[in-house]
């Protein structure tokens, strides 16, 4: 039996929310079609996060040797984490036969962030997944490289999304209306 209780404290949970997140569209460098498919699906979602559908910044360098923990050619795609449900639906829905790797970017304190933990152990895939080469990563840092802050998202946002207490109320709305739901799970009463 474990000895581990998930946080239940609203502010401790809100304070350690992810904010930002990593896709690394992964293709084998000597095959063209695969190679091609990741360009045209970066440029796809180019095009999408022009017309408004979510934010997501590819990086510009598209790494066509292994580079870092990364097995085989691959670019990032940094996403903010209020754009982090649309792309993932996105990717999901179009990567073709490609692998992503998904993971986030999580800060252990207000300066040090867990660069071998969230690839390690914070991570997903969408498709199948490769093996990394952790040993590339430091486990922690205490540099704080933040990403596109003129965007004012992710760490670099001046406001969170919603207060404590609208958290509360939207919590209390949606236990209110699902009451009535026979299939909802209930709250335990402690």
């Amino acid at each position: 039996m474990s000895n581990y209780h998930p946080p239940t404290d609203l502010e401790a949970v809100v304070n350690s929310e992810i904010k930002e997140w990593h896709f690394h569209i992964y293709f084998h460098q000597r095959n063209a079609d695969e190679h091609q498919a990741a360009l045209d699906l970066r440029d796809a979602v180019l095009r999408l996060r022009r017309d408004g559908a979510f934010v997501a910044v590819p990086l510009f360098r598209v790494n066509t040797d292994p580079i870092g923990p990364h097995p085989v050619g691959s670019y990032e795609i940094w996403v903010p984490s209020t754009s982090f449900a649309s792309v993932f639906s996105y990717l999901c829905m179009n990567r073709g036969s490609l692998s992503i790797f998904v993971h986030p970017l999580t800060s252990e304190v207000v300066i040090t962030f867990a660069y071998r933990v969230d690839h390690e152990i914070r991570n997903a895939w969408i498709g199948p997944s490769f093996p990394l080469d952790l040993s590339t990563l430091p486990a922690k840092s205490e540099e704080v490289h933040i990403q596109y802050p003129s965007l004012k998202l992710g760490y670099s946002a001046t406001e969170p999304e919603y207060t404590l207490d609208q958290r509360r109320r939207i919590g209390a709305n949606v236990e209110r209306i699902l009451k009535g739901e026979k299939e909802a799970a209930r709250v335990p009463m402690n």
